[in-house]
């Protein structure tokens, strides 16, 4: 009798540790794909937003605020996961030089009880830097 209470014991830790792992290692993929996600939607969004114009007119370095915005959103409209809701904040643009500071958070709960849930936040302060 004892052996077999030993057994079931030793089988409901393994299933409430495979649990925590799999929550955890779900909540670690949203962070690094919002992470990536982010970093990566931000900087085609600068380079997208790049004013040529007035680069060509006095080689002054400089985005368009409301052209960023716009190719921000929508590309990471294209990218995001469909079954989060994502908060974006845009705190700073500034035309020139090309700076942007965000912030993007998303809400990760746990699938079976949804007792838990944790903010998952990722902030990003990007310079666009050119080669001369």
């Amino acid at each position: 009798m004892r052996e077999s209470v030993w057994a079931v014991f030793i089988i409901g830790i393994g299933l409430v540790s495979i649990a925590f792992v799999y929550f955890f290692q779900a909540m670690t993929n949203t962070d690094e794909h919002n992470y990536h996600l982010l970093k990566e939607t931000t900087e085609a969004a600068m380079y997208d937003a790049f004013d040529l114009a007035m680069y060509r007119k006095d080689r002054s370095i400089r985005i368009d605020r409301e052209k960023f915005v716009e190719n921000f959103v929508r590309r990471f409209a294209e990218n995001a996961s469909l079954a989060r809701t994502y908060e974006i904040k845009i705190y700073d643009v500034n035309e020139e030089p090309p700076k942007v500071s965000l912030q993007v958070s998303s809400l990760e709960a746990a699938s079976v009880t949804d007792v838990m849930s944790f903010d998952i936040v990722n902030r990003i302060d990007a310079i666009l830097e050119t080669p001369y």
